[in-house]
């Protein structure tokens, strides 16, 4: 059973939560500074490669982690590039994810579950029907 959040509870995890995606933010960039390296190391010695390679498979690593790690606090990853994060919340009795977009202050918008940033919809000041 997934938890849900309502506005309130996802504002309040919001602060740890848009912490933990610029980890994320700065873990890709260390894997692709590292993945071009490997890839300049890859026509030189063999253990130029390796150890760029290991470097590499440390950076794909610990982006997989900081992903693991944002996606513990309950909210979804839905995009990196575009820093789109969902929680995952209830309207009247369906499911929908309450929607944040990196750099927004606050939760205040929400969407269907088989739509996207495209579908969000305005939570009104006063919706009692979200969770």
């Amino acid at each position: 059973m997934p938890e849900y959040f309502t506005v309130k509870t996802a504002n309040m995890a919001l602060p740890a939560v848009a912490e933990r995606y610029e980890r994320v933010v700065a873990r890709k960039a260390d894997a692709a500074r590292a993945e071009k390296a490997a890839q300049m190391a890859a026509g030189g010695r063999l253990d130029s490669y390796a150890d760029a390679k290991r470097r590499l498979n440390a950076a794909v690593t610990d982006f997989y982690r900081s992903v693991q790690e944002l996606e513990e606090t309950g909210a979804m990853l839905k995009n990196v590039d575009e820093g789109l994060l969902d929680f995952p919340s209830r309207r009247f009795d369906q499911d929908v994810w309450l929607c944040w977009k990196s750099g927004e202050g606050e939760i205040k918008f929400w969407h269907e579950r088989d739509s996207g940033f495209g579908g969000r919809k305005p939570i009104g000041v006063s919706d009692e029907t979200l969770v």
